[in-house]
């Protein structure tokens, strides 16, 4: 089960990472390890440095993929917006999820800017 939800997510952040790249983003890096957590991809928008987290779903079942990341995950992902500024100086630091649902052919994918407010 393990072994498939992992597959599932590393195709997910592979998708990801080739729709952003397709609509201008330069990609920084892919799990990237902080001392808070790992970053599933870092882009880059312009001047922006984007914090994206994707989420990967089969099907319809426990809502969408945004609605998936709860309270503590944005908490989260905020502390690791934080750190990164610290790697960036000079530049904003913004936070997107992307949702693929790999139940459609080819996969559906919704990009959702400024997913988790910092700050």
């Amino acid at each position: 089960m393990k072994t498939d939800n992992k597959k599932l997510g590393f195709f997910g952040e592979n998708t990801a990472r080739q729709f952003l790249r397709r609509h201008g983003y330069r990609f920084i890096g892919q799990n990237v390890r902080t001392k808070i957590g790992e970053i599933d991809l870092v882009m880059r928008d312009k001047n922006d440095i984007v914090v994206i987290e994707v989420k990967t779903k089969s099907g319809p079942d426990f809502g969408t993929g945004a609605e998936m990341v709860g309270y503590y995950k944005r908490r989260k992902l905020i502390s690791l917006a934080t750190e990164l500024l610290q790697k960036y100086p000079g530049r904003t630091v913004r936070i997107d999820v992307v949702e693929i649902d790999t139940s459609n052919n080819p996969p559906k994918i919704n990009h959702i800017k400024n997913a988790v407010e910092n700050g």
